[in-house]
C-alpha cells in the first residue's frame, strides 16, 4: 500500500519535469547553458555601446546600483533573456536591430522583468504547477484503483483522463502566467523609455518584425500553448502606450553611427564577407561602412591595405579609441608587436569605458616584444584590465604566460587557478591554487586568494 503513492509522485514529477522543461526555459535552462559554455563573445566598444544603450534604462527602472552585467551571445537569432543579474543579448539581435531605439526598448523589456522580479515570480509558480501535476496524477491514480476494484473500465479510463488534464492544466497555467508577465514587462518597458524622453517605437518595430517572420513561416501556432503574447497582440497593447510625446522622436547621429558600426562589425566578424557586403552596401561611403571595409581587409585582405585604411579612420576620428584597437590587431597579425603596443597604449588611453580587454590586448603586445622590461609591463597591464573585468578568464592564461617567462612560477600557478576559476573549472583552481600556495610564503596576499579559492564552495557538480 505504501509504494504506490511514492510511485506515483515520482510519476508526477516527472509529468512535471515535461513542463518545467517547456516553459521554465527562462529560469533554469539559460543558467544551465550559461554554466556549460553559452558562446559569449567579448568587445570592448560593442560592450561599451550596450552599456550606454542600458545606463539611463537601469536608472529609470531603480536597477542603477544593482550590479546588472550584459552579456553578448554569438548567435544569429534575435534574442534576449535575463537569468539572475545579467542579461544576454544576441549578436543576431545587435545587427538585426536598423536603430539604436530598437535595442534600447530590447533591453527596457528585459529591465522590466528583472525590476519586476520576474524570476523568482515564475520559480513559485512552477512550484504550484508542481503540486497541481502530483495532485492531479494521485487523483488519477485513485481513479484508476477504484475503477479496477469495481471492474469498471470507464472510471478506470477517467483516471487517466484525470492526471493527463491535470497536467494539462499546470502547463496552461504557468504559460498563462509567462504571458501576462511579457506584457507587464511590454508595460515596464515603455515607463522607463517615457522617463528617459525615448520612443517606443523600435519596441513596435521589433513586434512586426516578430509578426513578419511568423507569417511568413506558415506556422499554426496554439496562442495557449505559447509562453510570450502572440506579436499582434503585444503590438495592439503596445500602439495604445507608445502614443506619448517621444513617439516620433529619434536616436542622435552620433548615436546611430555608433550603432551601425556596431552591426558592421559583427557581420565582419561573424557572418562573413557576403553578409558584410550587404549591409555596407546599404551604408555606402558612410563611416560605418569606412570601418566595415578596413576590419573586412584586415580578416580576409591585404595587411598594408588594411593598415592604411585604418590610418584614414584615425585621421577622421583622432579620438576613437576602437580604431586605434584595430590598427593594433593589424599590426600584431604584421608581427609588428612594439608598433602595436603603441597603437593599443593608445587604445587604453582614449577608451572612455576603461574595458578590462584593451589593456589585456596590451599587455600581449607587449608580451610579444619578449623584453625582460617589456615583460614586467605586460604584467602591470594584464593586471590592470583583470582588475577591470576580473571573470575574464582568457586574461588570466597570459597573466599566467608572462608570469612563467619572468620566472615568478607561484604567480604563474596561482594566475592558472584564476583562469579555471572563473571558467567554472573549480576542480582544477583548486589543484593549481594548492601548488601556488606550496611556493608562497604563509599570509602574503596571494596566499590568501589561493586559499580563498581552495576553499569555494560551489553549488555545482564540478568541485
Amino acid at each position: 500500500m505504501l509504494s504506490r503513492p511514492r510511485l506515483t509522485i515520482a510519476n508526477a514529477a516527472r509529468v512535471f519535469a515535461t513542463i518545467s522543461l517547456a516553459v521554465a526555459v527562462a529560469v533554469a535552462g539559460s543558467v544551465a547553458a550559461f554554466a556549460q559554455g553559452v558562446p559569449v563573445v567579448r568587445d570592448a566598444e560593442i560592450e561599451a555601446l550596450v552599456r550606454d544603450y542600458a545606463r539611463p534604462i537601469f536608472k529609470a527602472a531603480g536597477l542603477a546600483n544593482d550590479g546588472i552585467d550584459i552579456v553578448l551571445v554569438n548567435d544569429s537569432s534575435f534574442n534576449a533573456f535575463v537569468t539572475g543579474r545579467r542579461l544576454f543579448i544576441n549578436t543576431g539581435a545587435l545587427m538585426t536591430a536598423e536603430t539604436p531605439n530598437e535595442i534600447i526598448g530590447v533591453i527596457a523589456h528585459e529591465a522590466g522583468h528583472i525590476a519586476g522580479g520576474h524570476q523568482q515570480k515564475l520559480r513559485e509558480q512552477l512550484e504550484r504547477a508542481k503540486t497541481m501535476a502530483i495532485i492531479a496524477t494521485l487523483l488519477g491514480a485513485g481513479a484508476m484503483v477504484a475503477g479496477a476494484t469495481t471492474n469498471s473500465r470507464g472510471l478506470a479510463g477517467a483516471g487517466m483522463g484525470v492526471a493527463a488534464g491535470g497536467g494539462e492544466m499546470a502547463q496552461r497555467s504557468i504559460l498563462a502566467y509567462q504571458r501576462t508577465e511579457e506584457i507587464t514587462a511590454d508595460r515596464s518597458a515603455i515607463t522607463y523609455l517615457n522617463a528617459t524622453g525615448q520612443s517606443g517605437m523600435g519596441m513596435l518595430k521589433t513586434f512586426h518584425r516578430f509578426q513578419t517572420a511568423l507569417s511568413l513561416s506558415g506556422a499554426q501556432v496554439d496562442p495557449y500553448r505559447i509562453s510570450h503574447p502572440m506579436p499582434q497582440d503585444r503590438i495592439a497593447n503596445l500602439e495604445v502606450l507608445v502614443k506619448q510625446p517621444n513617439v516620433d522622436k529619434l536616436d542622435p547621429p552620433t548615436l546611430q553611427q555608433r550603432h551601425d558600426m556596431m552591426r558592421v562589425k559583427i557581420a565582419v566578424y561573424m557572418e562573413g564577407q557576403a553578409a558584410a557586403a550587404r549591409l555596407m552596401q546599404k551604408m555606402r561611403g558612410s563611416m560605418a561602412a569606412l570601418y566595415g571595409d578596413a576590419q573586412s581587409t584586415y580578416l580576409y585582405g591585404n595587411l598594408a591595405e588594411a593598415l592604411t585604411k585604418t590610418n584614414a579612420l584615425i585621421k577622421a576620428q583622432p579620438k576613437n579609441a576602437y580604431f586605434q584597437e584595430l590598427r593594433g590587431d593589424i599590426l600584431m597579425k604584421a608581427n609588428k608587436p612594439k608598433d602595436a603596443a603603441d597603437a593599443y597604449a593608445k587604445a587604453v588611453s582614449l577608451d572612455p569605458a576603461r574595458s578590462g580587454l584593451l589593456p589585456v590586448s596590451l599587455g600581449q603586445a607587449l608580451m610579444a616584444v619578449g623584453t625582460p622590461d617589456s615583460l614586467k609591463k605586460a604584467v602591470v597591464q594584464i593586471n590592470n584590465g583583470l582588475g577591470r573585468d576580473k571573470e575574464n578568464s582568457t586574461g588570466y592564461r597570459y597573466l599566467a604566460q608572462a608570469y612563467g617567462e619572468l620566472g615568478d612560477i607561484p604567480g604563474a600557478e596561482l594566475a592558472t587557478a584564476e583562469g579555471h576559476f572563473y571558467s567554472g573549472d573549480y576542480k582544477d583552481a583548486k589543484i593549481f591554487a594548492m601548488r601556488a600556495q606550496q611556493q608562497m610564503k604563509r599570509g602574503e596576499p596571494r596566499w590568501i586568494r589561493a586559499q580563498d579559492i581552495i576553499n569555494y564552495k560551489s553549488s555545482g557538480k564540478s568541485q
